[in-house]
């Protein structure tokens, strides 16, 4: 199929106020019913949004970067970027899916990209109770909180806590603790992502918790069940010398080195 009716998509935070109306001057701007790619301007942080946000019509997403480190953008280009997008090659990611329960029982289910992370929310320490497919994997973890990682967000907020780089293709989940206190040797557990992770606050009242899919917040948690959604698909375009795979073998070699 011939991706050539674009719909620009462009984060409205952009320090040069006046690109966007300066760009779209010279493009076609499809309606994005009528579009058959879209093409994302920004950062990671945005596009992250704009998966979520428009992953309903089921087309391929080329972003761009005008952000600060751009891990899931392609470079900024002004011209031939229809050529770009049919030389590009295409992946696949699947959604991570969690239904949360507050300390109110309100049930809440959203999706993630990169990783769902559990925090403490107040100077305390979060004390957790970790399962993977009804099995305790850990029967009382303290420390500032855990994370499940997508392969495609291992190298985000996982890998600054420490936690393992999974290839793009593994089929593997990443549950990493963040600052663990007890047990303090326990560096996290890398899964199946058939997995169906349960992590419970076992002090409510006392030590309270937060939930983060990516950039949405849900405070005062009392569990929360992860798992991988494979019926909502992300489809990514990357330049080919410049794909997701490479990045994350590149930053796969800069651990190993380190």
């Amino acid at each position: 199929m011939k991706l050539n009716k674009i719909h620009y998509i462009i984060d409205e935070s952009i320090k040069d106020k006046s690109f966007k109306n300066s760009f779209l001057k010279k493009k076609i701007n499809y309606h994005p019913k009528n579009s058959n790619v879209f093409v994302v301007i920004g950062g990671d942080g945005f596009m992250l949004e704009t998966l979520k946000k428009y992953h309903k019509y089921n087309i391929p997403f080329y972003g761009m970067n005008k952000g600060t480190f751009g891990f899931l953008m392609n470079k900024f280009k002004l011209n031939k970027i229809e050529k770009s997008i049919l030389k590009s090659k295409l992946i696949t990611i699947s959604a991570l899916e969690m239904t949360s329960i507050s300390t109110k029982n309100i049930k809440k289910s959203t999706i993630a990209i990169n990783e769902i992370s559990l925090l403490r929310q107040s100077r305390q320490a979060a004390s957790l109770q970790i399962q993977v497919n009804k099995k305790i994997l850990i029967k009382k973890l303290i420390s500032d909180g855990i994370l499940v990682s997508s392969p495609a967000g291992s190298t985000a907020y996982n890998l600054s806590v420490h936690g393992p780089i999974l290839s793009l293709n593994s089929k593997k989940l990443a549950v990493t603790p963040i600052s663990p206190f007890r047990p303090r040797r326990w560096k996290g557990k890398i899964v199946s992502d058939t997995s169906l992770i349960k992590i419970k606050n076992l002090n409510v009242p006392k030590r309270p918790i937060s939930v983060v899919a990516d950039n949405i917040e849900v405070r005062n948690m009392k569990s929360v069940v992860i798992k991988v959604n494979n019926s909502i698909k992300f489809k990514l375009l990357y330049d080919r010398d410049n794909s997701l795979i490479k990045k994350i073998k590149v930053e796969q070699l800069k651990k190993e080195i380190n």
